[in-house]
């Protein structure tokens, strides 16, 4: 779609780790991406960071670790990760539905043991 993201995390050290993960996962799987503070962030397709600004203009933003959405202003598309094996991050992930479903569309998708994505809601 030649989208950009943002890719919230809840901890600098989360964000450190997934910026290497990206960088060394697989050769044929690159994504290029940024770390909020580096200074190029305005010309990445993909931020990661801690705080809620939208540096590179993207129209999707990813909730992952535990960051929990605020509002969907100003994004096309939201996506929340969170665990449904952690019983505080399943509370956390209802209490961010209830709170984003005036004004909003909303569907929730669970991976199977197969690796699948569902459509659930």
């Amino acid at each position: 779609r030649g989208w950009r993201a943002v890719v919230e995390g809840s901890s600098t050290e989360r964000i450190e780790a997934l910026d290497s993960h990206l960088w060394t996962y697989r050769d044929d799987s690159f994504l290029p991406h940024g770390i909020e503070g580096e200074g190029a962030e305005a010309h990445q397709p993909v931020v990661l960071t801690t705080g809620d600004g939208n540096l590179n203009g993207a129209v999707c933003r990813f909730y992952v670790d535990r960051a929990v959405p605020r509002s969907a202003d100003g994004y096309q598309r939201l996506v929340y990760m969170f665990s449904g094996h952690d019983p505080d991050a399943v509370a956390e992930a209802r209490l961010a539905w209830k709170a984003l479903r005036d004004g909003n569309t909303l569907t929730y998708w669970q991976q199977e043991q197969d690796g699948r994505w569902v459509k659930k809601a």
